[in-house]
């Protein structure tokens, strides 16, 4: 039996197939990689939120799980939507690495520099920089992290704004110039953590196959709850919504809200519960945020993307 995995085709989405593949190898499994090109990797001209937020990555994906030519699709977590299509479903995530972002640049960075010019097309980065950071000015760069540390490097800007992870998993930690505190700059949903989406026509015995060499229960368990809290808010990855979710001594703190454009309101709170109650713990986030103001700031930000 032959699993075939189904990714984009950067160097990041192969690193992450290829550590998939190493987990299957461990289990006995045999595995083969099929790369495949979506939307978000062939228009790099725009931000994500003008293409679309919903599918931007997994799209072209889900079409060939569908009909069987890939058995499971390696993603990153925060690429997913919210809700999936019908008949698709998340069976595994992969243990978390550390979540928070960081500056990469290949110069020294001051970030209370009126002058300095950051890339990131995130709508979640922008409205915490209006936030905390307002003189800092901002160019979208898109493509893989390669490109961009090249178009970086080339002039059009200063540092990068990006997910430590990719970062780390592509050994680029020597241009790390700043780390920002998970705290005070939550990451969105998923970060850090890849996800195994399969479709429903998928046999058991592969399902559980993949489940047992890839799954790390307190990585799912918190990205339960966070994709919960997103699904509640009806979040993509146009929408600054961010949320992270951390186990102690059986606890799960899940903190998360939404923060408008221009920086100005911000709708937080945290929320714990048991491990075993994760889902429940994000729909009352998304709750409490969606009743205090969190409605508003969406439909206000909806106004401004799509008129």
């Amino acid at each position: 039996m032959t699993i075939k995995i189904g990714t984009r085709g950067s160097k990041l989405a192969l690193w992450q197939a290829y550590h998939v593949q190493d987990l299957l190898k461990q289990q006995g499994a045999d595995s083969e990689i099929i790369k495949i090109e979506t939307k978000g990797d062939q228009i790099l001209d725009v931000t994500i939120a003008k293409i679309g937020s919903k599918g931007v990555f997994t799209e072209e994906i889900e079409e060939q799980l569908r009909d069987g030519r890939i058995d499971i699709a390696v993603h990153s977590a925060k690429d997913m939507q919210s809700t999936l299509p019908e008949g698709f479903e998340l069976i595994a995530f992969g243990e978390r690495e550390r979540s928070h972002d960081v500056l990469v640049s290949h110069k020294s960075i001051d970030l209370d520099d009126k002058n300095l010019i950051l890339g990131t097309s995130s709508t979640r980065r922008l409205a915490f920089l209006q936030k905390y950071y307002p003189h800092i000015k901002t160019v979208p760069v898109r493509g893989n992290l390669q490109t961009r540390i090249q178009k970086m490097k080339e002039g059009a800007c200063d540092a990068l704004w990006l997910a430590y992870a990719g970062v780390h998993r592509m050994k680029y930690e020597d241009m790390i110039v700043h780390e920002f505190d998970p705290e005070r700059f939550v990451p969105a949903v998923g970060q850090g953590s890849i996800a195994i989406e399969v479709y429903a026509s998928l046999g058991q015995e592969k399902k559980d196959i993949v489940r047992g060499a890839v799954n790390h229960e307190p990585s799912e368990k918190c990205l339960i709850a966070e994709r919960s809290f997103l699904k509640k808010m009806d979040g993509g990855c146009s929408i600054p919504v961010f949320g992270l979710a951390t186990i102690t001594d059986e606890v799960l703190t899940l903190s998360g809200g939404i923060i408008s454009l221009d920086g100005k309101t911000t709708v937080e709170k945290s929320c714990c519960s048991t491990t075993n109650a994760a889902q429940k713990v994000g729909e009352t986030l998304g709750e409490y945020v969606l009743e205090n103001g969190g409605r508003e700031i969406l439909e206000d930000i909806r106004k401004h993307q799509f008129g």
